[in-house]
């Protein structure tokens, strides 16, 4: 499915390829990674590094996203404002030993509140799940803990792209409200100009930043991901911001 997606973009955006805006920015950083950046509204779509772009990575938090559909989905949750019970267990990073709600949970990227769901959902409804959503690799692995963050569920950009506008289009076999709900919890920066949704990930080894920007003209969903250490995951959600702002989307 992959290559079939890399097929697609690269047919309806081949003047677009390699953008020389996007090169120069990771060139700038000595960042080796890829951008997608992709209109709702026109065939338009900006590409750094295809060949990357078509390659699978462990989806980390950005499988927050959809797990918070699926939490939602299954009536584990009610709303975005559910208090999420912290298990006194001390972990590195103090905004995580408290509890919590999905909108928090999702800010933070919180890892034991969405870990905590695992063991009320089953393997094969996991599954189920991705397959419907068409979600990267749809691997889950041995352990169902962990498996977006262990490397058993591996995503592409392109494969970012396209679940994101089958989020934004209401295109996925969830409930209105969650997929509402969802929506809204993914609301990172809001102005009279724009709104960015988004949700970042790292695996210790590769960052992502996905998401998409709402302006008064038109909807760019957008997926990053780079070699990143942790010294430089700030650079996530720079590298998509003076990549948008390069093309004049804000």
């Amino acid at each position: 499915m992959a290559k079939t997606l890399f097929v697609f973009f690269l047919l309806i955006s081949s003047i677009n390829a390699d953008d020389l805006d996007f090169k120069q920015i990771f060139s700038n950083l000595n960042i080796d990674g890829t951008l997608v950046v992709s209109s709702l509204k026109s065939t338009k779509t900006y590409i750094y590094n295809q060949q990357r772009a078509d390659t699978r990575f462990t989806a980390a938090s950005t499988f927050k996203i959809p797990h918070t559909l699926i939490i939602l989905n299954e009536n584990l949750l009610i709303n975005e404002n559910d208090i999420i019970k912290w298990d006194n267990i001390k972990r590195g990073y103090d905004l995580w030993n408290k509890d919590q709600t999905l909108k928090s949970a999702i800010s933070v990227s919180c890892v034991w509140c969405y870990k905590q769901f695992t063991q009320y959902i089953s393997k094969e409804k996991y599954l189920d799940y991705l397959n419907k959503f068409n979600y990267g690799n749809k691997t889950i692995g041995i352990d169902k803990s962990s498996f977006w963050l262990n490397g058993d569920l591996k995503i592409s950009a392109y494969e970012q792209i396209d679940f994101l506008k089958k989020l934004y289009n209401n295109n996925l076999p969830i409930n209105q409200k969650h997929l509402d709900t969802t929506k809204n919890i993914l609301s990172i920066d809001k102005n009279e100009y724009y709104e960015l949704k988004a949700k970042s990930g790292w695996d210790g080894n590769v960052g992502w930043y996905v998401g998409y920007i709402i302006t008064q003209q038109n909807i760019y969903f957008f997926a990053m991901n780079a070699n990143v250490n942790r010294d430089q995951l700030s650079l996530r959600k720079s590298i998509v911001m003076a990549a948008l702002k390069s093309k004049k989307i804000i």
